[in-house]
């Protein structure tokens, strides 16, 4: 299939795990993709600074914004620096990619832009304070861009997946001292989601097949938010 012929799509935090899989999907289905991290995978990007993300989040047609970073404590047990550095990748990160891609995007006639929120910006998760908030906070700007842009042909979706077994989230098991055994346990489908079946979903969205869908909130998570 070549669903993106013809489209230039801007994927953050794409050096692993769901932005490394739709960076590839993406590719695969006729993309010009910038596949942009911290890390430098094509382009370096620091999604908390406004002048990086002006420089990169232009001339697209996709936007998929999964840069983020997690945290593993309860509110005490949260230090300002912390909660302060959460939100600066995962909502001012998201914000700042939606608001240097969207005059690009009305420019070339229209775009779709897709979030990657989480299961956690729906249900409180134990010793994810910071990490809710954020989420949550991801999923209001997609509603509130979506309304904004309609007229602007310009979608705005996002995805929130449960657990998913990558990098990330094995780093994550690591500092709270979980277990990927644990976590598997809690999911009704008794398996961890895969970066790939999380890139599927983006890659619709991001689609003329999903011409009709803006503002909505696909909930990919095994059953976990379910049961």
């Amino acid at each position: 299939m070549t669903r993106f012929a013809g489209k230039r799509a801007l994927v953050t935090g794409a050096g692993s795990g769901i932005g490394a899989a739709a960076a590839r999907l993406l590719a695969a289905e006729g993309a010009e993709v910038v596949a942009a991290d911290l890390a430098g995978t094509d382009v370096h990007l620091d999604v908390r600074e406004e002048a990086e993300v002006a420089a990169v989040a232009r001339d697209v047609d996709v936007l998929v914004n999964v840069a983020g970073i997690g945290s593993t404590t309860n509110a005490p047990g949260t230090s300002l620096d912390v909660w302060e550095d959460v939100f600066a990748v995962n909502a001012r990160g998201t914000f700042l990619c939606c608001k240097h891609a969207i005059p690009s995007m009305i420019a070339r006639g229209g775009g779709s832009i897709v979030n990657i929120a989480s299961v956690a910006a729906l249900v409180g998760l134990r010793n994810r304070a910071a990490y809710c908030a954020s989420k949550g906070a991801v999923v209001s700007l997609t509603r509130a861009l979506a309304v904004d842009h309609v007229n602007d042909r310009i979608r705005v979706n996002a995805v929130c997946p449960g657990t998913v077994d990558s990098p990330w989230v094995r780093r994550l098991v690591e500092e709270s001292g979980e277990s990927l055994d644990d976590l598997t346990a809690r999911q009704p489908l008794g398996r961890l989601g895969t970066p790939e079946e999380i890139a599927e979903a983006i890659a619709y969205l991001a689609s003329d097949a999903a011409s009709f869908v803006t503002g909505s909130v696909v909930v990919i998570d095994g059953g976990l938010t379910a049961a």
